[in-house]
């Protein structure tokens, strides 16, 4: 793994998670392996959870930037409906 790509993974890292990975390298052998199984499904977790929130989050900037649009058309269509029936002769307005 190149030296820029492990940067880019431990900064969506917590660092308390990141400190918890230098603990576990430090047991013991006969430990190490089993914890460190654990660690790295509870880092992928982490890695995974902030991946679907990224994309709620961009998702919701895309619904909120859609309901502007669709206001802006909204407020256009009424203003032209406006405009169409001030021209409309009186005894068609009933």
């Amino acid at each position: 793994m190149s030296s820029s790509r492990r940067d880019d993974e431990l900064s969506n890292i917590p660092q308390e998670l990141i400190d918890l990975g230098k603990s576990i390298s430090a047991l013991p052998v006969e430990l190490s392996p089993e914890v460190s199984e654990s660690y790295a499904r509870v880092v992928q977790a982490v890695q995974r959870r902030k991946r679907i929130l990224k994309q709620i989050q961009d998702s919701l900037s895309q619904v909120r930037l859609d309901v502007k649009y669709l206001m802006f058309d909204l407020e256009t269509t009424r203003a032209e409906r406006d405009e169409l029936r001030s021209e409309l002769p009186e005894s068609r307005k009933n």
